[in-house]
């Protein structure tokens, strides 16, 4: 898959067949469009592309509206990789492109892109202050001679599939419902530092990770996740959370025991795959207490079979 960034413009003899939106978190909805996008390229012998940005449009827009992230730019391109996207075009949301019309917006895609369709969601905008709406492209596509793709809404337990929904379920600590609406499992990734080794006293010492204030946390707790580390799964027993017990912290820490592993990884990038929430972060009487606690999370996560990803 090639990407360009910031509307970097080749020389491309194939027409493109572009998915356009956010994408935040590819959920099912999003890859529904996504694949719709690519047998539509395919169909006419031209490459498909998905069009998106590095960042949420509202970070320029309107930073203090802007909703925490469920995906970074290297998993999202790994994932469209993966399902077969020809073109990833990652482009930064600034100033200049926020208030470009929307006419201007498909014209732009028309020259810099040898556009030959676009798909979109049945409520996709587009344009400076969201002047675009579907009709509109519709208009456009006569006029500039490419296909118009309108995906409908797509459904689960009759409520609408959106990022919106999962970061919601997400901070309730509802993982396992967000996970039935994404295409891969909620996850975090993030490089090893050194924490205080409190774990190391209670017997399971832990990789804790930093992850950037933009991206979403799940709801404190201990979670059952799987750990990716150098193209391997393992199995994580992970808490995000303040550490009550041992010693209370200011900051969110999101550290993970890694079963059946024993290297020293820091500064090394790890995956945390979310797989489902196993209890509330509580503070215990006594440190026997929270080591007993553990043991019985250890057993739970041991007996959990490791999925595919």
């Amino acid at each position: 898959m090639q990407i360009f960034e910031n509307n970097y413009v080749s020389s491309l003899s194939k027409k493109t067949y572009i998915a356009l939106g956010s994408f935040d978190g590819l959920h099912l909805g999003h890859i529904r469009l996504i694949k719709e996008c690519i047998n539509l390229a395919k169909k006419n012998n031209g490459l498909s592309m998905v069009y998106t940005f590095k960042n949420h449009p509202l970070t320029t827009i309107n930073p203090e509206k802007a909703p925490k992230l469920l995906m970074d730019n290297n998993n999202k391109a790994s994932v469209l990789s993966g399902i077969g996207v020809d073109i990833l075009a990652l482009v930064d949301f600034n100033k200049k492109l926020m208030e470009t019309s929307a006419e201007d917006f498909i014209k732009m895609l028309v020259k810099d892109f040898n556009l030959g369709g676009v798909v979109v969601g049945f409520n996709y905008r587009f344009g400076h202050k969201n002047q675009g709406d579907v009709n509109l492209l519709k208009e456009l596509s006569i006029k500039y001679n490419f296909i118009v793709k309108i995906m409908d809404p797509l459904q689960s337990k009759e409520e609408l599939i959106s990022s919106s929904r999962i970061r919601k379920l997400i901070q309730e600590g509802n993982i396992t419902e967000a996970n039935k609406l994404l295409y891969k499992p909620f996850m975090l990734s993030g490089k090893v530092i050194a924490g205080k080794q409190l774990g190391r006293t209670l017997g399971y010492p832990t990789a804790n990770i930093y992850v950037d204030k933009k991206y979403m946390i799940p709801k404190a707790g201990v979670y059952y996740t799987l750990v990716g580390y150098k193209d391997k799964l393992y199995k994580g027993m992970t808490n995000v959370g303040y550490n009550p017990t041992v010693a209370l912290t200011e900051e969110i820490n999101i550290e993970t025991y890694i079963l059946d592993f024993d290297k020293e990884i820091y500064d090394d990038y790890i995956n945390v795959y979310f797989m489902d929430r196993i209890r509330d972060e509580v503070k215990f009487d006594s440190l026997e207490s929270l080591i007993d606690q553990m043991d019985k999370d250890y057993s739970y996560v041991k007996s959990k079979k490791i999925e595919e990803i």
